[in-house]
């Protein structure tokens, strides 16, 4: 059963479409004052998690604990430094034949997957 998108969902979906990036929710709130629409920062919270929990979008967590946005394209996977938190995109996915595998066992439907390895880049080492 498809859910009814509410209108705060909408203008937020508009927003996400034309960037190339995932967005902070705090980001996303300042964007849309920019544009003059008119949105509380609780409802943009609000608006996300239920455009997350219908599959439209996919949040990453990054190491200092702030939430990125974005729609689902495709799935992304990262390595992300703990000390200055720079993130380099990986360009393939080993865990896309497991997802299938998952999928199908415990008739799961996967909305998208991340993949993410923390450790320390190679300016931080040099830096230490």
């Amino acid at each position: 059963m498809k859910t009814r998108r509410t209108r705060s969902q909408e203008r937020i979906l508009e927003i996400l479409k034309t960037l190339d990036r995932a967005i902070s929710a705090q980001d996303l709130y300042m964007e849309l004052r920019q544009q003059d629409q008119v949105m509380g920062l609780a409802t943009v919270y609000r608006a996300l998690d239920g455009l997350k929990k219908e599959g439209a979008v996919q949040v990453r967590t990054l190491a200092t604990g702030e939430s990125l946005y974005s729609l689902i394209q495709e799935d992304r996977h990262h390595l992300t430094c703990l000390q200055c938190g720079a993130t380099i995109e990986l360009e393939s996915c080993p865990v896309h034949e497991l997802e299938k595998q998952f999928s199908q066992r415990y008739q799961f439907k996967i909305h998208y997957h991340l993949l993410e390895f923390f450790g320390v880049c190679v300016q931080c080492q040099e830096q230490g």
